[in-house]
C-alpha cells in the first residue's frame, strides 16, 4: 500500500527538491518520516516565516518548488508572510499546513481558523489534500507553482489523510511537461525589428521574466547587438555581469535614472513584471517595445507592440536579426554609474555604509552569492555590490519584507554548497531572524552575516527626518554581536574601521564558518543619499 505522505514525498524529491523545511506540528510527523525514508533532509526552522523564505529562494535558484510546512493554527498564521513573499516575488513554492480531520474541525474550536481563506489571496492555488486524489493534486501543484509567472501553492493537510492509501491513476502524467520552444519566424518579429531599426538610442530594462525562461545569456547578446545601456530590476542584478560596459545599474524608481532613460528614443522592456517597479504611474512618454513570456495584465507600462513568446528564443533571434546599434550605451552607462557613485559619496565621520560595501566587494570572492534585507542599507547594497552572474543577488523586492537575508542565504548555501554566501542586513532585519543562526550551525550551512549596525530602524528614521517629524520609536542598539553569535556557536566580531572590516571578512572566508560581523556605521548620509537617488 502506498500512502498519501509517500506519494507527496516521492513527488517532491522527483521534482528536484531533496528537503522539506519548516516548523512541524503533530500531523507533520508522517510526512517527515516518508521524506526521511527517501533520504530527504528536514530543516527545522525557528520561525515559519523564515522557512517559507528559505524554500522560496530554493525555488528561485533551482526552478524546483521549495517545500515548507507548519502546524495548524498559529504555525499556519505565522507562515503567511513567507508565502506572501513567494507570491509577490514570483517564487515557486508548495506550502503545507497541518489541519484537523473534518469531524474534529466541525466540532472543535481550539486552534481552528479558516486556513484556506487566509492563504487564498496570496497563492496561485489552494486545496485540501485527499488521499483518493493526492496524485493528481501534487502534479497540479508542481505545474502551477512552476508555471510562468511562478508562485506559491497551498496544501491544507488533514490529519485523517496522512496514512490513508493513495488513490491510483491508470496512467500518471509526468510531474512537469516537456517544453519545446521553437524560435519565431522573422515575420513574427517584424514589429519589433521595425522599431529597433528606427531607434538610434534604445535602452533596455530587464526583469524577472528573463530568468523564468533561462535567457540571461541571450539577453546579454541582444544588448551587445544593440550597444544599448542596460537597467535591471533589483532582483535581476547579475543578469548582465555588473562589470560589463553596457551595465548602467538598477532601477529604483528615483529621479536619477529618469535623466538616463530620457536620453533614449526607445525603451525596450524585457521580461518586466510590474510587481518589480515602484508603486507609481509610468513616468515616460517615450515609445515602449515590450518583450515578455506572459501578457501584461496590469496595464501599467504603455507598450506597443507587446511581443509574447519564449524569451530565450525571441532574444536569440533578435540578437541575430536586429540592426547593429550605434554603441551609444557604453558612454551613457559609464556616466550613469559615476553619477550614482557621486550621489552616494556623502561625507562621513566614521565607517560609512557605502564604504562598507566597497570593502566587502573588494575582499569577497567574485563568485560570492549575496542576499540583502529590506531597510535603509538596501539602497547602498543594491547600488554598491556587484554581481556577475544570474541569481547571484537575492532579495525580497515584490513584498520587500524585512527578515529575508538570513533564510535567503541559507537557501543559497543549500543550492551552492561550495560558494561563499554573504547576507547583508540591517540590525532590525537581523534581529527578526537571529534564531536561524542556530539553523546554520546545526545544519552545517555556513554563511557570513554582515550587519549594518546603526542602532535604529534606519529607513523610518530617514522618513521621519525628511518629513520634519521628531525621531520617535525607531531606536535599537545595545546588542553585542560578538557574544550573540558565540551563543549560537558561530563566530562573531564587531568592527568600526576599514582595516578591521577587511580582516574580519578575510577571516570569515578562510574559516568557512558561520560568522556575524557587526559593522558600526555612521548613517548620517542616508538622508542625502535618499534625496539624491529616490523619491520618498
Amino acid at each position: 500500500m502506498t500512502t498519501t505522505v509517500e506519494v507527496l514525498a516521492a513527488a517532491f524529491k522527483d521534482a528536484g527538491t531533496p528537503f522539506i523545511v519548516g516548523h512541524p506540528g503533530g500531523e507533520s510527523v508522517e510526512l517527515m518520516e516518508a521524506a526521511r525514508q527517501r533520504q530527504m533532509r528536514f530543516l527545522l526552522m525557528k520561525q515559519e516565516v523564515a522557512g517559507a523564505m528559505l524554500a522560496s529562494t530554493w525555488g528561485d535558484l533551482t526552478g524546483s518548488p521549495g517545500i515548507c510546512l507548519s502546524t495548524r493554527g498559529p504555525g499556519a498564521a505565522n507562515m503567511v508572510n513567507g508565502v506572501a513573499h513567494a507570491f509577490l516575488d514570483r517564487s515557486p513554492l508548495i506550502a503545507i499546513t497541518d489541519s484537523y480531520s473534518r469531524p474534529t474541525y466541525e466540532t472543535g474550536l481550539r486552534q481552528r481558523i479558516n486556513q484556506l481563506a487566509i492563504y487564498e489571496p496570496i497563492v496561485k492555488w489552494s486545496t485540501t489534500i485527499d488521499a483518493k486524489t493526492v496524485r493528481q493534486q501534487v502534479r497540479r501543484a508542481i505545474r502551477t507553482a512552476t508555471a510562468m509567472p511562478p508562485g506559491p501553492v497551498h496544501f491544507e493537510f488533514p490529519q485523517s489523510e496522512t496514512t490513508r492509501e493513495a488513490g491510483d491513476y491508470i496512467s500518471e502524467p509526468p510531474l512537469v511537461p516537456n517544453w519545446i520552444t521553437p524560435g519565431p519566424d522573422r515575420a513574427d518579429l517584424k514589429p519589433a525589428l521595425d522599431m529597433l531599426g528606427k531607434a538610434r538610442r534604445p535602452i533596455l530594462i530587464a526583469g524577472l521574466g528573463v530568468y523564468w525562461c533561462g535567457a540571461s545569456a541571450e539577453f546579454v547578446q541582444f544588448a551587445e547587438r544593440l550597444g544599448a545601456p542596460v537597467l535591471t530590476t533589483t532582483k535581476c542584478k547579475g543578469m548582465i555581469p555588473e562589470d560589463h560596459p553596457l551595465r548602467a545599474g538598477c532601477i529604483i524608481g528615483g529621479l536619477i535614472e529618469r535623466k538616463l532613460v530620457l536620453e533614449s528614443d526607445l525603451i525596450v522592456t524585457i521580461g518586466l513584471d510590474a510587481v518589480e517597479l515602484q508603486p507609481k504611474p509610468w513616468p515616460y512618454t517615450l515609445p515602449v517595445l515590450a518583450l515578455s513570456s506572459v501578457p501584461s495584465t496590469d496595464a501599467l507600462v504603455p507598450a506597443d507592440p507587446e511581443i509574447i513568446g519564449d524569451l530565450k528564443a525571441v532574444l536569440a533571434s533578435l540578437a541575430r536579426w536586429a540592426p547593429e546599434g550605434t554603441n551609444w550605451g557604453e558612454k551613457v552607462a559609464r556616466n550613469f554609474r559615476q553619477e550614482v557613485r557621486d550621489a552616494l559619496n556623502t561625507p562621513s565621520k566614521g565607517l560609512s555604509p557605502q564604504r562598507t560595501m566597497e570593502v566587502a566587494r573588494a575582499v569577497l570572492p567574485r563568485d560570492t552569492i549575496a542576499t540583502c534585507d529590506a531597510g535603509a542599507s538596501r539602497l547602498l547594497v543594491v547600488q554598491k555590490w556587484e554581481s556577475y552572474g544570474p541569481r547571484e543577488f537575492l532579495t525580497s523586492n515584490g513584498l520587500a519584507s524585512m527578515g529575508y537575508a538570513v533564510p535567503g542565504a541559507l537557501a543559497a548555501r543549500m543550492a551552492f554548497p561550495n560558494r561563499p554566501v554573504v547576507a547583508f542586513t540591517g540590525d532590525g532585519g537581523f534581529l527578526m531572524t537571529v534564531a536561524e543562526l542556530q539553523t546554520a550551525q546545526r545544519e552545517n550551512l555556513p554563511i557570513i552575516v554582515l550587519v549594518f549596525d546603526d542602532r535604529e530602524i534606519g529607513l523610518i528614521r530617514v522618513k521621519q527626518e525628511i518629513k520634519g517629524i521628531p525621531l520617535h520609536g525607531v531606536a535599537l542598539g545595545g546588542v553585542d554581536w560578538e557574544k550573540l553569535a558565540q551563543s549560537f556557536g558561530a563566530d562573531g566580531v564587531v568592527v568600526e574601521t576599514e582595516q578591521a572590516l577587511t580582516a574580519a571578512l578575510s577571516a570569515a572566508v578562510q574559516s568557512k564558518r558561520t560568522t556575524v560581523i557587526g559593522v558600526r556605521i555612521d548613517a548620517s548620509g542616508y538622508v542625502a543619499q535618499f534625496n539624491a537617488l529616490r523619491e520618498l
